[in-house]
C-alpha cells in the first residue's frame, strides 16, 4: 500500500512539473471537480447541518488537547530565507496535533502585528479549494511577504493584514500543503465535517500554545470554498463554547470573499455574470436559462454550458481582464515583484520558494513536495451554507460577504443572488466606499449581514487590490462600514 501511494504521488508530481501552473488552474479545477461530482452517480453527502441550538447537546464531545509547553518558542521563525531587511514583527510556524491516534497534524504560519500586537484581534485565514493551501493567502494575497520572480527571495507587502491584526494561516484538512496524517487512508475520508472538527481542535490547542491570545477578539476569514469552511468552523466554535470545561473562543465575526455558499444561486449567478460582461452570447444565455435553471442534468443543459465555455475562449476566470501566464514565458528572474502589479505567474514563484529545503526548514516543516492543492476524496459538502449563516446571524456574530467584482468563478452576481434569498431588511442602503479619494467598492448593510464589493479585484481580492482589501478588512474588524469619501 505504501509503495502504491508513493508511486501515485510520484506520477502526480511528474505530471505537475510537466505542465506549469497558469492562472490558478489548480484551484479552479478543484472547485469545478467538486461541483461536477454533485452531478455524478456518487455525489458527496449534501445533508444540511442541524440547527445550532438542537445540536448542542447531541453533538458535543470533548476534543483532544495536549500539553503545549515550550512549543511557542520552538515555533518562532528566526528569519525566512530571502526576506527583506527591516522585518519588525514576530512570525511563527509549525505543527499542531489534532488526532494523536491517527497521527494527524495541521501546519500553520502565524504573523503578529508590527504595532499593537498585544491588543490587535486574532484572525484566522482559510483558502478554499476544497483541498487547497492557505499559504496561498500568506504568500500571494494578504500575508506580509510576496515572492519575487527568482523564486528565492521575498518582498514586503505594505498592505498586509497583519498591519491591523495578528493572522494565522492554517493548512486544513490533513493532507493539504505541509499538513499530513500518518494514516494514509485518512485522505480518502476528507470533507467539510472533518475539516471543521480538525480546525477547531487546532484552535483549542494553538491557544494553549499561545495563551496570551485566549481572550482576544477572534475572527475567521477566507475565500472561495472557504465559504463552507469559515461558517462551519464558526458553527463548531459556538457549539463547543457552550461547554466551559475547555477554552471558550471569543468569536466576534466572519468575513468570506467570492464565497461558494449556495449551489443554485452560485451557478445561475456565474452564467449571468458571463452574459452581463460580454463573455457569452444572447443565444447562449437564453439556452442556459431555458435548459439549466432550475438545474437539470440534460444534454441540452450540458450543450449550453459547453457553448458558454466556447463563447468565452481562454481567459483567466479568476480575473476576467487579467493577462495569462504563458507556458513559454521567459521570466526575468532578476526582476523585483511589486505589490501594485500582480504577476499572473506568481503561483509558480511561490511553488519554487516553498519547495526550497532551506525554506521548509525555516518554517519548521517536514521536508516534502509542497503543492497548491491536493486531490483528496471529498465525502461531504452541503449544497447550501445559508442556513448556517442565518444561525450565526441569530447569535449576533458579525457576518460580512465581500466580492471582487471582476471574478468570474464565484462572481458578484452569485453573491447577490445568494444574499437575496435571505430576504433581509436593509439598514444602510447601497453606497460607494473610498480609499485615497477613489471608489474602492460598494457596500450595503442588511440586518445581520454586510455585503461589500472591491472594485477591480478578482477572485483572490488582496492579490489584485491589496490597499482596498486592507481598507475593507480593517472596517470589518472595527465593526463599521468602509469609509465614505470624506471620512
Amino acid at each position: 500500500m505504501k509503495l502504491t501511494l508513493f508511486a501515485c504521488w510520484l506520477l502526480f508530481f511528474c505530471i505537475f512539473l510537466a505542465f506549469p501552473i497558469t492562472n490558478h488552474a489548480n484551484q479552479i479545477e478543484f472547485l469545478d471537480k467538486l461541483m461536477k461530482s454533485r452531478k455524478s452517480d456518487n455525489p458527496p453527502n449534501s445533508d444540511a447541518w442541524p440547527d445550532l441550538d438542537d445540536a448542542i447537546n447531541d453533538e458535543y464531545s470533548p476534543v483532544y488537547i495536549s500539553t503545549q509547553d515550550g512549543l511557542m518558542e520552538a515555533d518562532k521563525i528566526d528569519a525566512l530565507p530571502g526576506q527583506p531587511e527591516g522585518v519588525d514583527f514576530d512570525q511563527y510556524a509549525g505543527y499542531v496535533t489534532v488526532d494523536p491516534k491517527g497521527g494527524r497534524v495541521l501546519f500553520y504560519y502565524f504573523v503578529e502585528s508590527p504595532q499593537n500586537s498585544s491588543t490587535n484581534p486574532l484572525v484566522l485565514w482559510l483558502n478554499g479549494g476544497p483541498a487547497c493551501s492557505s499559504l496561498i493567502g500568506a504568500m500571494e494575497e494578504q500575508g506580509p511577504f510576496r515572492v519575487n520572480p527568482d523564486g528565492k527571495t521575498l518582498y514586503r507587502n505594505d498592505y498586509a493584514w497583519n498591519n491591523v491584526a495578528n493572522v494565522i494561516f492554517l493548512e486544513t484538512p490533513a493532507g493539504i500543503g505541509f499538513s499530513y496524517s500518518n494514516t494514509t487512508s485518512d485522505y480518502s475520508q476528507s470533507g467539510d465535517k472533518i475539516t471543521a472538527k480538525e480546525s477547531y481542535t487546532f484552535l483549542v490547542n494553538w491557544l494553549e500554545r499561545f495563551p496570551q491570545y485566549k481572550s482576544r477578539d477572534f475572527y475567521i476569514t477566507g475565500e472561495s470554498y472557504a465559504g463552507h469552511y469559515v461558517p462551519q468552523l464558526a458553527y463548531t466554535i459556538l457549539l463547543n463554547n457552550k461547554h466551559t470545561n475547555q477554552t471558550v473562543i471569543n468569536l466576534k465575526g466572519i468575513a468570506i470573499g467570492n464565497a461558494e455558499i449556495n449551489d443554485e444561486s452560485d451557478y445561475e449567478g456565474q452564467y449571468d455574470y458571463f452574459w452581463t460582461h460580454a463573455l457569452n452570447s444572447d443565444e447562449t444565455n437564453k439556452a442556459f436559462h431555458k435548459h439549466c435553471i432550475p438545474y437539470s442534468p440534460t444534454d441540452e443543459c450540458t450543450d449550453a454550458e459547453v457553448q458558454s465555455d466556447s463563447d468565452m475562449g481562454t481567459v483567466d476566470i479568476y480575473n476576467i481582464y487579467a493577462h495569462l501566464c504563458p507556458l513559454d514565458r521567459k521570466i526575468n528572474k532578476s526582476a523585483n515583484g511589486s505589490v501594485h502589479q500582480f504577476d499572473p505567474c506568481t503561483d509558480g514563484f511561490m511553488i519554487d520558494y516553498l519547495n526550497l529545503p532551506e525554506v521548509q526548514k525555516a518554517f519548521h516543516a517536514r521536508l516534502k513536495q509542497w503543492n497548491l492543492c491536493w486531490p483528496l476524496d471529498w465525502k461531504d459538502s452541503p449544497k447550501t451554507i445559508l442556513p448556517i449563516i442565518k444561525q450565526l446571524m441569530a447569535k449576533n456574530i458579525s457576518v460580512w460577504i465581500y466580492s471582487g467584482d471582476i471574478d468570474g468563478r464565484v462572481p458578484v452576481t452569485s453573491s447577490r443572488y445568494s444574499i437575496n434569498t435571505l430576504k433581509l431588511p436593509i439598514k444602510t442602503p447601497w453606497r460607494p466606499w473610498y480609499t485615497d479619494d477613489e471608489v474602492g467598492g460598494y457596500v450595503v448593510e442588511y440586518k445581520g449581514l454586510v455585503f461589500a464589493t472591491v472594485r477591480g479585484a478578482g477572485h483572490q481580492v488582496p492579490s489584485y487590490q491589496p490597499e482596498r482589501a486592507l481598507t475593507m478588512i480593517s472596517s470589518f474588524l472595527q465593526g463599521k462600514l468602509p469609509p465614505t469619501r470624506f471620512e
